[in-house]
């Protein structure tokens, strides 16, 4: 098994150290963690799928600073340089990346400001390091801002800074009348549970969410006491059941393409409605989610859409 460029950096001797915490920003769930003590690990992701694997994994969550800074970084650019920005503050930075993510451009930003940077080359990635003395400021991100679209967001979540154009055609296509009880599953920032609450019908919706950011910023933008928030993984999230869940499914994990997560999304959907529940949906038109709704749901109509995007509503959920 080849080792991480973490492992290469240290038992070769070329990185250091010291005493103390370890703070792994954003780490995913099959990250190469072996080469630190666990106990001295502090895992901060925002990621609900991850934050359980690493939580069962024995691991410490915390978000709090640490002499040394690890930042594993993802492939949204904006995000990648806040984290670098918050690492930055104070000592050890290391910052570990596939050049599909966007570390080389980081690599070469970083050595314009501090100049040349040690670091280990593998496996299509880098990994480098330098003592964080608060230099990075100005790439550090503020509280969700709202934009002219009225809604907040922040730096790395799902559309941010404007409103996504396959939830826009969602809310178009749904009913004068709504189910009471409702859910939204992979809620984003809110933008479809705010939707729904336009509709007089409905009592309560509860926005199922993994990003804690977004989470955040959905809280912001839905302020209605008949929602309620909850950060977790919509592909096994349970509840007492649904008349009506509405759902944009992400088809991405960090940067790759996994239309498996939508399909999860379709099955936990099904599972989670009563046996008179309805489901709205859009999707990619690209994406192949036809098989998946047809085996979880009795009824499935196309009811809207455009070249791009594919609006579904799916009823009698098949258990």
């Amino acid at each position: 098994m080849s080792k991480s460029r973490l492992t290469t950096a240290l038992n070769e001797g070329l990185l250091d150290l010291p005493s103390g915490a370890i703070r792994v920003m954003r780490p995913t769930a099959g990250y190469d963690l072996s080469a630190l003590p666990r106990d001295v690990v502090r895992v901060d992701t925002g990621f609900k799928p991850d934050a359980t694997v690493w939580e069962n994994a024995g691991y410490v969550l915390s978000s709090e600073a640490a002499p040394v800074t690890l930042v594993v970084l993802p492939r949204a650019k904006k995000l990648a340089r806040a984290m670098v920005a918050e690492a930055a503050k104070q000592g050890l930075v290391i910052v570990d990346g596939q050049k599909t993510d966007g570390i080389d451009s980081i690599y070469k930003d970083c050595r314009k400001a501090l100049g040349d940077l040690p670091c280990v080359t593998k496996s299509h990635g880098r990994l480098f390091w330098f003592d964080g003395a608060n230099q990075f400021a100005d790439w550090a991100v503020a509280d969700p801002e709202k934009g002219p679209h009225g809604y907040f967001t922040t730096a790395g979540v799902f559309s941010d800074g404007e409103i996504d154009r396959g939830s826009k055609l969602l809310v178009d296509c749904l009913p004068d009348k709504l189910p009471k009880r409702m859910a939204d599953f992979g809620a984003g920032w809110g933008y479809l549970s705010a939707a729904v609450l336009q509709n007089p019908a409905v009592q309560s919706i509860d926005l199922i969410e993994a990003e804690q950011a977004a989470l955040d910023c959905a809280r912001l933008n839905v302020v209605d006491d008949r929602a309620s928030f909850h950060w977790a993984d919509a592909t096994t999230w349970k509840s007492d059941g649904y008349a009506g869940i509405v759902m944009n499914p992400p088809f991405h994990t960090g940067g790759d393409a996994t239309p498996a997560l939508g399909r999860a999304f379709i099955a936990n959907a099904a599972k989670n409605l009563l046996a008179s529940g309805q489901m709205w949906m859009v999707a990619n038109r690209h994406l192949p989610y036809e098989a998946a709704l047809r085996e979880y749901f009795r009824n499935v109509d196309e009811i809207g859409g455009d070249g791009a995007f594919k609006v579904f509503h799916a009823t009698r959920p098949i258990r």
